[in-house]
Parts: C-alpha cells; sequence; structure tokens
C-alpha cells in the first residue's frame, strides 16, 4: 500500500495542476472586441448600440438563392464574395446613431472595405438612427426572416486574402473607438 501512496500523490498533483492550468485559460478581465476580438455571435455594445456578426458566408452568385443576396457584377477571377451577416440593435431608452465604416483586415495587414449597395437591397445594411428597442433588420422584414437572420455588409475579397486568416471585422465608432470580430471562414 504505501508503495501505492507516491503514485496516487503524483496523479493529485497532476490533476489540480491541470485544472489550475484550465482555469487560466479563460481570463475573463480581457474585454472582448476590444482588447482581442470577439467571436461569432456576440453582442458586443459600440457608442450604445450593440453588435453582433450572426455568420459569415461565401456567396455564389451563380445560384438563385444568392443572387436575392446581391444581384451585381460577379467577382473577377481570384475573387470571391463573402457576406457578413450582422445585427444591430439599440437596448437603450435613447436614440443612436449606428456605424457606417466597417473593414476586414487579414493578418498581413491588409483592409478591405464592403461594396456599396443599393437602398433596395433587402438584405443590405445601411447605417441609420434606431430608436430605443429597434434593431437593423428590422423585426418582421426579409432579412431577420431568412436563414442568415441579419443585414448583410458585402465584401470583394481576392482569393490569396481569404488564407491570411484569421480574418478580422473591424467595426469602426466614433473617435478611436471600435470593435472587432474574428470571422468564421
Amino acid at each position: 500500500m504505501p508503495a501505492r501512496m507516491p503514485r496516487r500523490l503524483v496523479m493529485l498533483l497532476c490533476f489540480a495542476a491541470l485544472a489550475g492550468g484550465l482555469t487560466a485559460c479563460g481570463n475573463s478581465d480581457v474585454e472582448q472586441g476590444v482588447e482581442e476580438p470577439a467571436r461569432e455571435g456576440l453582442a458586443i455594445e459600440l457608442d450604445g448600440v450593440e453588435y453582433n456578426v450572426f455568420i459569415t458566408r461565401q456567396l455564389n452568385t451563380k445560384i438563385t438563392a444568392d443572387k436575392a443576396y446581391f444581384d451585381g457584377p460577379e467577382p473577377a477571377p481570384g475573387e470571391t464574395l463573402y457576406g457578413v451577416f450582422i445585427q444591430v440593435c439599440n437596448r437603450s431608452k435613447d436614440t443612436h446613431q449606428t456605424a457606417e465604416n466597417f473593414i476586414i483586415k487579414d493578418n498581413q495587414g491588409n483592409e478591405f472595405e464592403p461594396e456599396e449597395l443599393p437602398e433596395d437591397n433587402a438584405f443590405a445594411y445601411h447605417a441609420k438612427e434606431l430608436g430605443p428597442n429597434e434593431c437593423i433588420p428590422e423585426a418582421g422584414s426579409v432579412a431577420q426572416l431568412g436563414p442568415s437572420g441579419g443585414s448583410m455588409l458585402l465584401f470583394r475579397l481576392p482569393l490569396a486574402n481569404t488564407e491570411n486568416r484569421p480574418l478580422e471585422l473591424e467595426v469602426q465608432g466614433e473617435g478611436d473607438e471600435h470593435l472587432t470580430f474574428e470571422l468564421d471562414i
């Protein structure tokens, strides 16, 4: 029996060290979206408005379903289209302006701005003032009820840059304020 005690003691010490290491991995002092990129699916507040990247997906304008998102020129050879679908909500009792500037950055420092989409595109994100408890997309709209559940920012990216992961979406607020989301592509 005494020969087993040191082995058990070693095992208990290993488990204690492992448990301590695992709790250290979830550093709750880091502010998601500000000090490090937030993952998709988290609602993060900026300038009184919550931003949530629901999903990022490649669009294929040759299939009927994706033509509803974007009925514009197809990507050139070596390019691709990505839709970043977001929900933006004002949960406060005051009116707030939503962000107008978004950028995708790759890990090499390259930056990409979204395509301009027409006002009549039912899925397109357009900045506006949101009253209390209002959201983009509007409740009951085609974009809100659609499979993505969000309004779309459309990016035309060189295929080579999609390999420079992680790709991050930066939401630019007032002044130097901004949020960053790591895109799941």
